[in-house]
Formats: C-alpha cells, structure tokens, sequence
C-alpha cells in the first residue's frame, strides 16, 4: 500500500550551501510527497550528506527556502525540527553502547515524550510497552537485554531506526543507513524501512551508495554530483538516463 499524495511534505527551492568560502550545495530544488519514498544519490562528495543537514537543521547559513508544514523551517535548530516532525538517523549509529537494547529504545520513547524529569509509574509503563513493542517491530525483541556493543552493526542500524521512529515523525531522513553492512543485512534493513513506511504513511528520504539494493524500495530517485540535482525520477528514468550513467553509474563514457 502506498501513502503518496500530491500534496508536498517538504517543498525546498534554491537550497544553497558554502563552507569556508566554497560552494558545498548550488541552488537545489526538491520536493517530497506525503508518503514518498525517496533515494538520494550520488558519487562522493556530490553534497547528499550535507543536503541531509540542511533539512536537519544541523548548518548555520543555508540559503533559499525549505517549506514544511507549511513554514520555512531553514532558521529552525534540531530540537525544534524534531517536535515539528522531522527524524534522522546518522552514518554512524549514535546508541548508547553499554546500555541494553531496551534502555535504548525507552531512552527514545522517553526523550521523544518530553517527559524524561518526571516519570510517573504510569508513564513508564507505558513507555516500556512501546518500546517492547518497536523492538518487536525492528526484529531485536529477542535481544532486548543485550548491550548495544554486543549487537552486530547490522542490529545496531535497525535499533537506531526504531529510535527515530519513537518520535513518530512525519518525515525521516536516514543517511547512509546500510553503511558497513553485509549484503544480507542491507537487503533485510531496506525491506524494513520500506514496509515500515508503507504502514505508517510516513515521507522518507535517504543517502545510499548501494543502487543494488535500495533501487528495489526506492519509488523516486535523486541524483546529486559536485553540489547539483543532476536528475530525478523513478528508479527506470534513472537507469536510462545518459547523463547518470556517465557520471555515476559507469556507462556512456
């Protein structure tokens, strides 16, 4: 089932970004639909990262416009992306190493209530009856008492994702989320990730360098080179297009 509407979830135009005097992204215009699921693209250092930051909140001096929910939220920090519906995950998993995989996700739970100074009987009980349950969700039910540094970096990426997803926000940004994983292991989170979305209705996009792999999920695709959207569209134009495979794919020259 799929959740894409016409009506955007993030509209950005003119997306511009320098860094110490050089220009990182050029004038970037993209635009995501309610329930989309979208591939970011592109060879290293083509800006997809920094892209991702943008929409983040994570860089100071962004130009252009970034409509969400209505309002340009380009000025907005993190925390405050957060609350408005916005989640991302990191190349790097960012979980709490020598707590269990329950502490984790409950630290999520808790954190995403804004209740973390006073919980109640109550409110913790509820709490662990969802993390419980995203854990089930995520396939990590089974090692939920475990320490994350004891999970393989595959189970470490899937307890990262149902973090962001305690949230529950509107739109998840996920960035290299297989890096470093086994063949096995990307194809099992991609699958996740996707079903997960088509559930949930939730709007996703995310970097990844292995086409292999998420241009099986993937219903739209953006491909970045030196700062610049170079093309969009499904995952067949993209294959097709000439100026792609030139440049990222392998073919034309």
């Amino acid at each position: 089932m799929s959740f894409a509407t016409s009506q955007p979830a993030l509209s950005a135009t003119g997306v511009g970004v320098r860094l110490g005097g050089v220009t990182v992204i050029e004038e970037a215009d993209l635009t995501l639909h309610a329930g989309d699921l979208v591939l970011l693209t592109g060879p290293n250092g083509a800006g997809k990262s920094t892209f991702i930051a943008c929409i983040a909140g994570q860089l100071p001096g962004v130009e252009g416009e970034m409509i969400f929910k209505g309002e340009n939220i380009l000025a907005l920090p993190p925390a405050r992306l957060a609350k408005r519906g916005i989640g991302r995950t990191f190349q790097i998993s960012r979980a709490f190493l020598h707590m269990s995989v329950l502490e984790n996700m409950m630290a999520a739970y808790v954190i995403a209530s804004g209740k973390w100074a006073s919980l109640s009987g109550r409110v913790y009980a509820e709490k662990i009856d969802r993390a419980h349950a995203m854990l089930e969700t995520v396939g990590l039910a089974e090692r939920s008492r475990d320490t994350v540094a004891d999970l393989s970096l595959g189970d470490r990426k899937r307890l990262e994702f149902g973090m962001a997803l305690a949230a529950d926000p509107d739109l998840l940004l996920l960035d290299e989320p297989t890096a470093g994983m086994s063949i096995k292991e990307r194809h099992f989170l991609m699958e996740m990730v996707a079903e997960r979305v088509d559930a949930t209705g939730k709007t996703l996009i995310f970097v990844e360098h292995d086409i292999d792999v998420v241009m099986k999920i993937a219903r739209r695709v953006t491909v970045m080179v030196r700062g610049a959207i170079l093309a969009q569209g499904s995952p067949e134009d993209i294959k097709a297009n000439d100026e792609v495979q030139a440049v990222y794919l392998g073919g034309g020259h």
